[in-house]
């Protein structure tokens, strides 16, 4: 029997990194589209209103276009590996949101108006601020699961951003509601935006360590498994709070996106049903008991019940003390003047709910001008962003990180369906805006910020594993072959 021995040679075989693509080329492709979107929408409001195209036309793609190619390459640079969605779809938003803010800010009726001030300007530097926002969150947050370590102290974070508005001489109380902080030179804030961001930090930290004991149930009730006693007691304590915020703050949006936000995570942790049945009867208590003594509250209630005669009432001097809008009812009228197709860019009459026109009822714009169609397809981009965060979690390889990237979507589900709702009339009026289209600085920045930590989460998830290591002591293998 003769051996033979291998070649001398040594052939060192790898195993490459396998993973998804980075499809950042396939990101710029969608935002040049995100882009053109908003500047041809722009033209044809100026086209529709003056018979011209608008002046600004070239400054504003310009501007839009930087402030995109800016959040592009941060997320080339930083994130490669992350969502190609997400940024498209929140540059087109933000871009819609400022044509449509321009275009109410060329209403007559609303020039009349004794504190009228160009809000368009502003709002384009909310949003160059916001991108700031974005990459400052992925240049800084070089991994999500950093955060992790501040699960308590987000918390208390949280609790003092929503008690901010209460600070005597800091507060404002703004038509009712005391959501409001006033800061010299940049008029008012609502810290209760970011109040969506910083408590998920918290509920995905918690969760993480005590899933196992709420998931447990002590006993099975009409087909659902019933908590043990013990372990109501951290959804006791943060529906207290989502109590106490409308008590106090009269912010009905902000106390049913914080709850609902815990109540969702806490659900996709342990994937106990029961959690969800006893949030929604709590919200319904909560709710309930809190309309039955304050007035704001009771407010919005009865123009959501009959907003015919609140708006009957706002015609007329009344003697109950209480302020009656006829905002509703004029949303109402132009979802219906917007029919299916819509009246055009620049040819609707939204512009007669006033003041709250560019912030709380700006998706009544969208539905006069841009009809049923429009306000499809603006659901449908919303939808889409709740789509790809929830798409990150299922990727994500960490539990904080799947709970997290659950929380931020839920909250960003949340918002989108009062907001929606309010102004259609299916739920009361919450006072909160819509996602990057609505006026204010508070808004663009928690929202640009949220986006930033999805990205950061989903580059951790697609981002392909590392190339294992060879073992240069490795002998070689002498392989004998009978003759």
């Amino acid at each position: 029997m003769s051996s033979t021995t291998n070649s001398p040679t040594h052939h060192t075989s790898t195993i490459g990194a396998i993973g998804a693509p980075s499809r950042r080329n396939t990101e710029l492709a969608l935002l040049v589209f995100a882009v053109a979107i908003p500047v041809f929408a722009y033209a044809n409001v100026g086209l529709a209103i003056n018979n011209s195209v608008p002046a600004g036309l070239l400054s504003y793609g310009l501007g839009l276009g930087l402030l995109a190619g800016v959040a592009h390459l941060a997320v080339r640079k930083f994130a490669p590996y992350a969502d190609p969605l997400l940024l498209p779809l929140a540059t087109l938003l933000n871009g819609l949101g400022l044509v449509v803010i321009w275009r109410l800010d060329q209403s007559k009726l609303l020039q009349s108006l004794p504190h009228f001030a160009a809000a368009a300007p502003r709002q384009l530097l909310y949003s160059a601020l916001g991108i700031a926002m974005f990459a400052a969150v992925l240049i800084f947050l070089k991994d999500h699961r950093v955060l992790q370590r501040y699960t308590y102290i987000s918390m208390v974070c949280a609790l003092v951003l929503l008690l901010l508005p209460l600070v005597p001489g800091l507060g404002a109380d703004i038509y009712g509601a005391k959501i409001w902080i006033r800061v010299p030179g940049l008029g008012s804030l609502q810290p209760g935006e970011f109040a969506k961001i910083v408590p998920a930090v918290f509920f995905a930290g918690y969760l993480m360590v005590k899933r196992d004991a709420l998931a447990l149930a002590s006993r099975r009730f009409m087909g659902l498994y019933l908590p043990r006693g013990r372990d109501l007691g951290p959804i006791l304590v943060v529906w207290a709070m989502s109590i106490l915020i409308l008590v106090f703050e009269t912010d009905l949006g902000t106390s049913l996106l914080f709850f609902g936000m815990f109540v969702i995570m806490l659900y996709v942790a342990t994937e106990r049903t029961s959690w969800i049945v006893f949030g929604l009867l709590m919200s319904a208590v909560g709710a309930v008991g809190v309309a039955s003594f304050e007035s704001h509250i009771q407010t919005r209630v009865h123009a959501w019940l009959n907003p015919m005669r609140e708006y009957q009432l706002s015609r007329q001097v009344t003697h109950d003390g209480i302020l009656h809008s006829d905002q509703l009812q004029q949303s109402l009228w132009a979802f219906g003047s917007g029919g299916t197709l819509g009246t055009g860019w620049g040819q609707g009459h939204s512009d007669l709910i006033k003041f709250a026109a560019n912030s709380d009822f700006v998706f009544a714009t969208f539905g006069e001008e841009l009809g049923l169609a429009g306000i499809m397809a603006m659901l449908l981009i919303y939808g889409l962003i709740v789509e790809r965060g929830l798409r990150t979690a299922l990727a994500a390889r960490d539990p904080f990180g799947k709970l997290l990237a659950v929380g931020l979507s839920g909250a960003f589900a949340l918002q989108v369906f009062v907001v929606a709702g309010g102004v259609m009339g299916l739920i009361p009026l919450t006072g909160m805006t819509m996602p990057f289209v609505a006026y204010g600085g508070s808004s663009v920045l928690a929202n640009w910020a949220l986006i930033g930590i999805l990205i950061r989460i989903s580059d951790t998830a697609r981002r392909p594993a590392p190339t294992p290591a060879t073992n240069p002591d490795a002998e070689m293998t002498q392989v004998v072959r009978p003759s």
